[in-house]
């Protein structure tokens, strides 16, 4: 594994409850710095390509900071339990670090191990599952076993068919995956159509949406299985934000006082660093910036009424006030997984009853930026470099001058590795001399 050549770097290892790794807690706080950056990686990743990332995204920050004398930064890589995908690519690693497998709707080694470990004791329902999707049979019983199979994955008991309840991020807290209990073959159809505007099926694929193509539905269902997935490691995020983290940045309040907080996140990564500030104790400030790199979660997080639904809010509402400083919300429109793939889904997971249109009610921040927030101002990455980022409340940069690159299904969703990202935390936290 490659060590984070910055220093000092500090590992903070949760589990999927929020537990904290103590003796980590300990060092951490041992840390004689005026700033601490705090980086979330995403759901889909593992502790080794999280690891690689810090260390190419934490490169630049020594030399942005040599003409600030009286800013000692300390550095930390959030470590969760996630799981990678991974024929998901990563612009600027090599495909062996971080995929290792060659595409297509079957489930390579790396992937059949990483669901495994994600969800231990149900190594014979990934195995079942890998062999459907390598034979595809054109038979709609197939698809039922399969629709079973991934909703006993993700948390079901066999033939229990109550809804499961995951993580919102509306006020409720709770959704509904509705696409674990509809009809599993339609799912399958509507996600291979979704794929084939990403790049990543067959252009005929498109004729999915007239009916027939049970072959071709194959290409959505390994969509499903990872977007079912996608919601498990979703609560998980939220979780170790709430319970986790937002206490461990409370503890380091008390212990580290004049330590100022700068947390990060990537894709739900982010969510987790957002829900953090849910879990902080009362009176907490030690926050100073939160920024937001292609958040895999909803516009609407933060909103003080949904425009679809008046009487409600985003889960988050009202959270950018305990930080002392800007929520800052990085996107890119050539992220084609928060931008074809995320809709889709959120639609799939939840009531289909709303309003139309897939980008407004269930876009994703990375996508667009944070919607519904009073008063947020929406700044390209070169104005937001050259001019400076508000002090407080939510900001919207529109990062795709550099999130630009990546390969089908994902787009640029991974291509966060750029000193210019690096900056905007400079800028948020308001480090540099």
């Amino acid at each position: 594994m490659a060590d984070v050549r910055v220093k000092p770097y500090r590992e903070i290892t949760f589990d999927a409850d929020g537990d904290v790794n103590t003796r980590q807690r300990e060092q951490l706080a041992e840390l004689d710095v005026t700033d601490l950056v705090m980086f979330a990686h995403g759901w889909n990743s593992n502790r080794s390509v999280a690891t690689r990332m810090y260390d190419r995204f934490y490169a630049p920050f020594p030399g942005l900071l040599a003409d600030s004398p009286g800013v000692r930064l300390g550095y930390a890589g959030i470590v969760w339990p996630s799981m990678r995908f991974a024929d998901e690519p990563i612009p600027d690693f090599e495909r062996s670090a971080a995929a290792g497998a060659d595409g297509g709707p079957g489930l390579d080694q790396h992937t059949r191990q990483a669901l495994a470990e994600a969800f231990p004791g149900r190594e014979r329902i990934v195995e079942r599952l890998a062999e459907l999707l390598d034979e595809r049979p054109e038979e709609r019983a197939a698809f039922d076993e399969f629709g079973e199979l991934v909703a006993q994955l993700t948390g079901r008991p066999a033939g229990d068919t109550t809804t499961t309840v995951h993580a919102s991020d509306m006020e409720s807290e709770e959704e509904l995956p509705q696409m674990l209990h509809d009809d599993t073959l339609t799912v399958c159809q509507g996600f291979a159509v979704a794929l084939a505007e990403t790049g990543d099926a067959e252009p005929e694929t498109q004729s999915l949406a007239l009916g027939g193509g049970l072959k071709k539905a194959w290409n959505g269902a390994k969509e499903l299985l990872r977007q079912a997935t996608y919601y498990e490691m979703k609560r998980r995020a939220g979780t170790v934000g709430r319970r986790g983290l937002g206490p461990l940045i409370g503890q380091l309040a008390r212990s580290s006082p004049s330590t100022r907080v700068h947390l990060v996140g990537h894709s739900q990564g982010a969510r987790l660093v957002a829900f953090a500030l849910r879990g902080l104790p009362d009176g907490v400030r030690n926050v100073k910036s939160v920024t937001l790199l292609q958040g895999s979660f909803s516009h609407y997080a933060f909103a003080e009424r949904l425009p679809h639904a008046t009487r409600r809010g985003g889960v988050l509402r009202g959270m950018q006030r305990r930080v002392d400083g800007p929520v800052v919300a990085c996107y890119s429109r050539h992220d084609t997984a928060l931008g074809v793939i995320y809709p889709l889904a959120s639609r799939l997971a939840g009531d289909s009853s709303g309003l139309a249109g897939l980008g407004s009610k269930w876009g994703a921040m990375g996508y667009d930026g944070i919607k519904a927030v009073p008063d947020t101002p929406v700044l390209t990455l070169a104005k937001a470099l050259r001019d400076g980022l508000p002090g407080s409340g939510c900001v919207n940069v529109d990062a795709a001058a550099v999130v630009r690159r990546g390969g089908a299904p994902t787009g640029a969703h991974s291509d966060i590795l750029h000193a210019e990202l690096a900056r905007v935390v400079v800028a948020a936290g308001r480090m540099a001399g």
